[in-house]
């Protein structure tokens, strides 16, 4: 099989799709033979991998996600240990894995809505479910008790979907640069009394943890820390969200350098998490590459835009997060975190156990999520195709300027290669 056949099957697309895009972008980077390297750096990282899972005699994809499993429980064990063994039901209880999160990404400060906008906002539009569930007749009243930033994390959770959507987030379509200030990133644990109202929140969303992009804010909802791979989960969780969140604060200071009429319009596009819904001209395949900012295959795995050209920024999240990781296990080697470098991008077919060939994937977060979701029978491999669209695109023009260019494109939603 030719290199853009074999991609295309692991991307789950038509070959004609990513010989097109492929030749697109050699037009503007003058990169030759790039599907046939990556082809074959794809295959000899699984045959490494394999060797050191000591998986060398014609394995099945059971098999081997089985040693992939189990050599993330070996590492979140170690991880466990290091982190004091944390019990996340409270701030005090993961402060040290909290701690080393925001040391190793080093994401530094970013551009945030006020501390007084955010109280303003609260009074103009009380959040009367939150008031009521601590029978407090004001937000000024609430506020002498509760933290603020944890009152605007429970919005999300306690309140209704559709008045904070049509009420209390309708404000920021007045909202300004003014409104925001530079400071670090902050990340809590909320109080244990928010648990029982956040049960409906971790169903939906599978995990704990969330962030605000607007207040630069990352959250952890109170549960104890009880899964095989639980303690992997939270701590690549939290690296992603201090990446992501970061790179949204990029988008903020560049909307607010720009224009500062528009500044409402695009910040309220980029927080909706916009998505082109409308295929290219069929001339513009290859040249217009979509900036898809969701993982669509999270609530349907055949939507058409999956299958089209486009670079994923929050697989560039996921990547940070996965190298903060391996740079974490060089402070302690004897752990073998190293294992998990570079392997964002890494997957192919394997027969299972009935002789059908299945897409294995060999990313960390697609490994450690199935492995928590293992008793629902989940498997994850959308964080894997994502990452590799990306890397078909960043081996032709460099990860810095693929970074850049979706930054740049951002609000318009797909990058033109022939203004590129």
């Amino acid at each position: 099989m030719e290199p853009f056949e074999i991609l295309a099957k692991i991307l789950r697309t038509d070959k004609d799709f990513v010989k097109i895009a492929a030749d697109e972008l050699l037009k503007v980077s003058g990169h030759n033979d790039v599907l046939n390297k990556l082809t074959a750096l794809n295959q000899r990282m699984i045959d490494n991998r394999l060797e050191r899972l000591k998986l060398l005699s014609a394995p099945n994809a059971d098999m081997i996600f089985r040693a992939l499993s189990k050599q993330i429980q070996t590492h979140d064990r170690s991880l466990w240990e290091i982190f004091h063994r944390p019990v996340c039901d409270n701030d005090t209880g993961c402060r040290t894995l909290l701690g080393f999160a925001q040391e190793i990404s080093d994401v530094g400060k970013g551009f945030f809505l006020k501390e007084e906008k955010a109280r303003e906002m609260l009074r103009k539009e009380p959040p009367k479910n939150i008031l009521s569930f601590f029978k407090k007749d004001s937000v000024d009243e609430l506020l002498k008790e509760k933290d603020l930033f944890e009152v605007f994390s429970a919005l999300r959770f306690i309140e209704d979907k559709t008045w904070l959507n049509t009420v209390f987030f309708r404000q920021l379509d007045d909202i300004t640069p003014d409104d925001f200030e530079e400071r670090e990133i902050k990340m809590h644990v909320l109080g244990g009394e928010w648990l029982t109202a956040a049960e409906s929140f971790l169903k939906k969303k599978y995990h704990n943890v969330s962030h605000l992009k607007e207040l630069g804010v990352i959250f952890v909802i109170p549960l104890a820390i009880d899964t095989p791979g639980e303690t992997m989960r939270l701590f690549s969780l939290l690296l992603h969200y201090l990446h992501e969140v970061s790179f949204y604060s990029k988008l903020f200071r560049k909307y607010a350098a720009e224009d500062k009429e528009k500044f409402a319009e695009k910040l309220i596009s980029a927080l909706r998490g916009d998505v082109l819904d409308k295929r290219f001209a069929e001339e513009d395949r290859g040249k217009k590459w979509m900036i898809v900012q969701q993982y669509l295959a999270k609530d349907d795995v055949n939507d058409w835009r999956l299958f089209e050209p486009h670079v994923n920024p929050e697989a560039i999240h996921w990547s940070k997060a996965e190298n903060d990781i391996v740079r974490f296990g060089q402070k302690f080697p004897h752990i073998g975190l190293d294992f998990w470098t570079d392997l964002d991008f890494i997957g192919n077919y394997y027969p299972d156990a009935s002789g059908v060939d299945v897409l294995v994937s060999f990313n960390l977060i697609d490994t450690v999520m199935s492995l928590v979701q293992e008793k629902e029978m989940i498997k994850y491999l959308y964080h894997h195709e994502e990452a590799l669209w990306n890397k078909i695109f960043s081996e032709y023009v460099g990860q810095e300027k693929m970074e850049q260019l979706i930054i740049d494109n951002f609000q318009q939603g797909y990058i033109d290669l022939t203004q590129a």
